[in-house]
């Protein structure tokens, strides 16, 4: 496989997780962001450790959704995250959806 072959996939498969994503976003509640991934979660338990004079972030995630385009399944049920480096969690508002016609 060429160097451009494997560009080539690459770009395929962020692609297709782009796509999926944009597909799932609505089913979840928080999107997460470490240096590392990208999370979207319905749960979100983020705690500030310390140990040996460092400082690090423990995130417990439920139901969540990963972007990783090495990992087969990227829907999870629980996910434990450990970081020393910065950790964002927003959370996602989903206007509700009005259906045509709905005239209050």
């Amino acid at each position: 496989m060429s160097e451009e072959d494997l560009e080539r996939y690459e770009s395929d498969v962020e692609l297709q997780i782009y796509r999926e994503y944009r597909d799932v976003l609505p089913m979840f509640r928080f999107v997460i962001e470490t240096e590392r991934r990208f999370y979207l979660a319905n749960g979100v338990d983020l705690n500030t450790r310390e140990a040996g004079g460092s400082v690090y972030f423990e995130l417990e995630l439920e139901d969540a959704w990963v972007w990783d385009m090495y990992r087969p399944a990227r829907f999870l049920k629980n996910v434990r995250v450990l970081t020393f480096r910065d950790v964002n969690v927003e959370e996602l508002e989903h206007p509700e959806m009005e259906l045509p016609g709905d005239d209050a």
